[in-house]
């Protein structure tokens, strides 16, 4: 299945600010729900990601159809990889270990960043680099 490619930019970009915000407040409760986001988009898939759903209905008929569209198995891996850093943080926060909590939502914020700011995906690029490895052995 192929994605038109500005929709996990989008994601990104609100991902971002979610991420910054839970560094700014510390808040646990609000990494666990960027965490079930996450989890939506790699376990379901990105059709029902609800920052995808938001970019679908109201923002794509603005922009009009995509220049170029991606496979959807790069990013949805980029969720998981985003959804096991959000999980690792919100258990520091919610458990007494706020520098596990800041250290995880760091990371997960540095790699939203680079995709909604410069379009690069470092779950995709890991992805690729897995499949790569897979086809030489």
């Amino acid at each position: 299945m192929t994605i038109d490619s500005r929709g996990p930019r989008f994601s990104a970009a609100i991902t971002t600010v979610v991420l910054a915000i839970v560094l700014i407040t510390g808040s646990g409760w609000l990494l666990l729900a960027q965490t079930l986001v996450f989890a939506v988009g790699a376990l379901a898939g990105l059709r029902y990601h609800p920052y995808g759903l938001v970019y679908r209905h109201l923002v794509r008929p603005r922009l009009g159809p995509p220049s170029r569209t991606e496979a959807e198995a790069p990013p949805r891996f980029a969720q998981g990889v985003g959804m096991v850093f959000a999980a690792i943080g919100t258990v520091g926060f919610l458990t007494g270990a706020p520098v596990l909590g800041y250290v995880f939502a760091a990371f997960a914020l540095g790699a939203a960043f680079l995709n909604a700011a410069f379009d690069y995906c470092l779950g995709c690029q890991m992805y690729l680099l897995i499949q790569r490895i897979r086809l030489a052995a």
